[in-house]
């Protein structure tokens, strides 16, 4: 398959170019991993019975490739970065495909531990091509606009399931394959029509673990264990309190979905206009409110209404991320962008191994307590915000760097 290196990919048509190829992965995995996450919490209780500790284990489960994402690292030695985020984009949609075809515990968990292989080092090798790709004074903006397409492509992923679920009577196993096959795909056409593009920096491909990017470490190893409660338990409080079905739930996330799609853009620029520290010291303020209000809704009794409204806020919240990946591409040596993205996975699910399962067990007795919990994380996460340095790059990665050269934090 030729190669091209990105200056030479500015003369190809537009829709061949490496950012294009971006946006049409971006579009692609969300129809698979959204729709699979619209029907989950459905499907394992109605099928297989799930209670909240089976719930825990799955999520577990479906965690432990992203603790090994570090193995990413010995499978660019032998493929390209490009072909493995698109064999990994393949194979999330062949496991979602074949889904409803495990009915079972043991069943739903081989499964979803080989579409979360394709998750995860999907989006490890994703993460490391953006950086990679994106010149560092648009990439805020890039990184806006590409969760916006997600967004979207999700939006119509869960309209087709709001709008056809009851109308046609669908079934797990229509719905889980259709979205797949979508991917799986989609996947296949992005190998064969795109040629592999070559980054102008050649990626360290060995373990890299530095000492100044600890600060980087800690905010993902805090949003990894934060974001894993967020994932587990909201929407199964949502159908196990709240008894919402699968197009109710369908319809709640079409509601965050659009407002994503306004909002995201909008994160972009202010990620560029006012920094990664002032963005993420807001949205690590908002969660700790929010995960503390949905413990509220256990200890007060506070309404679904509510609840609905949390949800969508926190996905929202979510959103500005984004300011973690362009904080790296600021203080991170070109070369290192491949292998800090598979440590960063790694780290970013250390607490995602064991925290759903053991949490899991506590839902079971004090649900409230689960989201006391990841409030406060994200106050841990806001303080650690606090560190990063109005304007960061090499030298200059946290605000005790400047403060080592007897220089006024920057």
């Amino acid at each position: 398959m030729k190669t091209v290196s990105l200056a030479q990919a500015h003369a190809l048509p537009f829709w061949r170019r490496p950012i294009t190829l971006l946006f049409v992965m971006a579009a692609a995995m969300p129809v698979a991993f959204a729709t699979w996450s619209a029907l989950l919490n459905n499907f394992v209780i109605e099928v297989a019975d799930f209670d909240g500790s089976d719930i825990g284990w799955l999520h577990t489960v479906r965690e432990i490739p992203g603790f090994l994402a570090i193995f990413v690292i010995a499978l660019i030695r032998i493929m390209r970065e490009q072909v493995l985020g698109i064999v990994s984009l393949a194979l999330l949609g062949v496991a979602t495909a074949l889904t409803a075809w495990f009915p079972s515990l043991g069943g739903i968990l081989i499964i979803t531990m080989f579409s979360s292989i394709g998750f995860h080092y999907y989006e490890t090798v994703n993460q490391s091509l953006q950086l990679q790709w994106m010149p560092k004074e648009r990439a805020p903006k890039l990184l806006g606009w590409m969760l916006a397409t997600g967004s979207a492509a999700t939006l119509v992923a869960y309209g087709l399931i709001v709008s056809t679920w009851k109308a046609f009577d669908l079934d797990y196993n229509t719905v889980y394959m259709t979205a797949g096959l979508f991917t799986a795909i989609v996947a296949t056409l992005c190998f064969f029509l795109y040629p592999q593009f070559e980054s102008p920096t050649p990626q360290v491909k060995k373990l890299v673990l530095r000492r100044r990017y600890w600060l980087y470490y800690a905010l993902q190893f805090m949003a990894g264990a934060r974001r894993q409660i967020f994932v587990v338990f909201a929407g199964f409080m949502m159908v196990e309190r709240f008894d919402f079905e699968v197009h109710e739930i369908a319809s709640l996330f079409l509601i965050t979905l659009i407002a994503n799609m306004a909002v995201a853009p909008v994160f972009g620029w202010a990620v560029s206009r006012f920094g990664e520290r002032r963005a993420l010291i807001f949205e690590y303020t908002g969660l700790a409110l929010i995960f503390a209000a949905y413990g509220g809704i256990y200890m007060f009794g506070w309404g679904v209404m509510l609840a609905a409204i949390l949800y969508v806020l926190d996905h929202i919240f979510f959103g500005l991320a984004l300011a973690l990946k362009t904080y790296f591409q600021k203080i991170g040596d070109p070369a290192d962008m491949a292998p800090t993205a598979a440590v960063a996975f790694t780290i970013n699910h250390i607490a995602a191994v064991f925290l759903p399962a053991a949490l899991g067990y506590l839902w079971l007795s004090n649900p409230a307590l689960v989201f006391v919990l990841a409030a406060g994380m994200a106050c841990t996460s806001l303080a650690l915000s606090l560190m990063i340095p109005r304007h960061p790059e090499p030298g200059n990665e946290t605000i005790f760097s400047a403060l080592r050269r007897g220089a006024p934090a920057e």
